[in-house]
């Protein structure tokens, strides 16, 4: 198989860079103003899933009802804490093997989409010195449906002009597994295997991950 045919779309928070921490301590602040705490097993369940829809389940733990205008005011002041905590990060913070295999994609010329439901994505990019290795940038800006729907990873693979059957989906929830699937994407879980279940291959991180063994998998899903 050809190495270009093949393309990546890169989920951001959890494979890419590690955010995950500070929506976990964004949302805890927003719960603990609200007289109650969650736990870290119930924070797996937020990966992948938009603002909105974070707010409807911790509300939903907590036992708390708010109205629509309540909710749009707890999300744009959980939003505001987080973007002030990923204002200070650096690239530093980029996970294992990340930046390598975004450079050793980049030097053979495969194609590299962002598929994310961060509308901070520009920011965290920007702030850990990877925006230049995207193709493509598709997040919670351009998207109007979240994980599991496929929407996010088929306009990314529409903006690489890439067939769903040669692309590559990095996850590290459920969530988006799931939405790679239904698009008809190959898949790397990032993480552990019993929460990624329907993923094609399991890594811990990147750095357990080569060119040859993603240009494998397309080619092993085509038979």
């Amino acid at each position: 198989m050809e190495v270009s045919t093949i393309a990546c779309i890169f989920d951001l928070d959890g494979v890419l860079v590690d955010t995950a921490v500070y929506h976990y301590q964004a949302w805890k602040k927003l719960a603990n103003s609200l007289g109650f705490d969650f736990s870290h097993e119930q924070n797996e369940q937020l990966k992948g899933v938009n603002r909105m829809r974070s707010l409807d389940k911790i509300l939903a733990w907590g036992g708390v009802e708010k109205s629509q205008d309540e909710k749009e005011e707890l999300a744009a002041l959980k939003n505001t804490w987080y973007v002030d905590m990923i204002s200070k990060m650096s690239a530093s913070e980029v996970l294992p093997g990340s930046l390598e295999l975004l450079e050793a994609l980049h030097a053979k010329g495969i194609k590299i989409a962002l598929g994310s439901a961060s509308k901070n994505s520009g920011l965290i990019l920007e702030r850990t010195n990877l925006t230049h290795f995207f193709d493509a940038i598709v997040d919670g800006n351009a998207v109007t449906t979240s994980k599991p729907d496929p929407e996010v990873f088929v306009k990314g693979a529409e903006l690489l002009k890439a067939a769903a059957e040669d692309c590559i989906v990095f996850e590290d929830a459920s969530a988006g597994v799931e939405a790679a699937i239904a698009a008809h994407m190959a898949v790397v879980g990032v993480g552990e295997e019993k929460n990624l279940p329907g993923a094609d291959m399991f890594v811990k991180d990147l750095s357990g991950v080569s060119v040859q063994q993603l240009i494998d998998l397309v080619a092993n899903r085509k038979g």
